[in-house]
């Protein structure tokens, strides 16, 4: 990580520089650790951190009922991030905590939301039954981070999630944002990782170029477009790094005419955040009137005037490192709301300000934490796979190369747990009724790198 620092004496940065080039004079290959993919241990704790994060995210998931506070919930979902965290690692002197905390965001909302017991206005906000929610959390091991979002919409009380049927215009939603993500997934597979054949053919698929950002944009807006909704403005998924969800690369869908550009696509050895966002009003985003409460150290550091703030900003480092927090885990919640204000002014924290639909339509979002190894993309954390059983709509995916896109598969197959798979290839015409049949089985199958 780079560190910026402003505000400093200019004899104490010389001071600081040398120290730092002292240290790294001194270090010796054994003292620098791999922590890319290739060493098999950064997958495990990839992986211990996303099935935290499943586990999690399933149990919220099964709390959301009709009239339930969402401040509630949120508390009982860090309070169980905190559990399952704790289980891990025991004894061992690795960095661990909450990835992201447990943001539950109300149908028009497009950033995650995590309100204040002390903001009157926010913590009696309770949940509409029929309206569609997103769920995002995570846990991080090492400083690897998996996070998971997905959307559910609001039972009746006395029913069950899983249980609802979903038709109209929901169900366009949700259809449109599960095949939109498919698609992304496939795209992100480096080209010719997968490719079959002689070793003419492999290589020939291996030197053609990964698409474009344009490209990906286009595609995604025709899936869109199929079931006639827009993609949310500013979606970005990220590339993920050690103590860093926004990496290098990224991939922007519907950006601004004047706002920053996507740069760079996925390569093997690489894990990243994948987001995709859909509305059925005009995808574009405004500013809510209301506090920002989930934030993030940046890599900035700076001479804070306030003893307050310099307190918080302690208490921050030592819980949460540089992932994303809510205002409502510091241990005073009503000294951190100042505390923070100085820590903001000057770039040391950075606010997710809260955000809707500027047409206060409903909006989806999932989030999936990837890893791209040799045999191809995994998902490390992923919302459940939407049941295209209850989910009906009269609209469907015509364009055909978004369907063959569809067919592809994520990841090789080593056929040790799919010999009882079908086989049979798929029309190109019924694949996006069927674009994740088997992904289990070959995600399963994919060998850790």
């Amino acid at each position: 990580m780079v560190l910026e620092i402003v505000n400093i004496d200019a004899a104490d940065a010389v001071h600081l520089e040398e120290q730092v080039t002292q240290a790294l004079a001194k270090l010796t290959p054994g003292d620098v650790i791999d922590y890319s993919l290739a060493n098999p241990d950064t997958l495990t704790k990839y992986k211990t951190a996303a099935q935290i994060s499943h586990k999690v995210y399933e149990t919220v998931s099964g709390w959301l009922t009709e009239g339930a506070k969402i401040v509630e919930l949120c508390q009982k979902g860090d309070s169980l991030l905190d559990e399952e965290i704790q289980k891990v690692y025991k004894g061992k002197k690795i960095q661990k905590g909450v990835g992201t905390p447990c943001t539950i965001s109300p149908s028009s909302y497009v950033t995650p939301f995590t309100p204040l017991l002390s903001d009157p206005e926010d913590s009696v906000l309770e949940l509409k039954a029929g309206e569609v929610v997103k769920i995002q959390l995570g846990a991080q091991i090492d400083g690897f981070g998996a996070i998971v979002g997905g959307n559910v919409v609001v039972p009746k009380k006395g029913e069950k999630a899983a249980d609802v049927k979903i038709e109209g215009r929901e169900a366009d939603l949700l259809l449109a944002t599960h095949y939109a993500n498919e698609l992304l997934l496939r795209l992100m597979v480096p080209p010719g990782l997968l490719a079959a054949g002689t070793e003419e053919e492999k290589k020939k698929a291996g030197s053609e170029k990964a698409p474009s950002q344009t490209k990906i944009i286009q595609l995604v807006e025709k899936v869109a477009a199929a079931y006639d909704v827009k993609v949310v403005q500013h979606t970005t998924s990220w590339m993920f790094e050690r103590n860093e969800i926004e990496g290098k690369k990224k991939i922007i869908l519907s950006p601004a005419a004047d706002s920053t550009k996507g740069e760079g696509s996925a390569e093997v050895g690489e894990v990243w955040g994948v987001e995709v966002g859909m509305s059925l009003g005009s995808g574009k985003v405004k500013d809510l009137d209301k506090r920002s409460t989930l934030m993030r150290r940046t890599a900035i550091t700076y001479g804070l005037k306030r003893p307050s703030s310099r307190q918080v900003l302690s208490e921050i480092v030592k819980k949460f490192g540089t992932f994303p927090f809510s205002l409502r885990q510091l241990d005073d919640e009503k000294a951190g709301k100042v505390g923070v204000i100085e820590c903001v002014r000057n770039g040391v924290l950075r606010e997710y300000k809260p955000a809707a639909d500027s047409d206060g339509a409903a909006v989806s979002r999932t989030f999936t934490t990837v890893a791209i190894t040799k045999n191809g993309l995994t998902k490390l954390a992923a919302p459940p796979a939407l049941d295209l059983e209850k989910v009906k709509s009269d609209k469907k995916i015509e364009d055909e190369e978004i369907l063959k896109i569809l067919e592809r598969p994520l990841a090789k197959s080593t056929g040790t747990k799919s010999k009882n798979k079908k086989k049979k290839k798929k029309p190109a015409k019924k694949a996006a009724a069927t674009a994740d049949e088997g992904e289990e089985s070959e995600e399963e199958d994919s060998d850790d790198e």
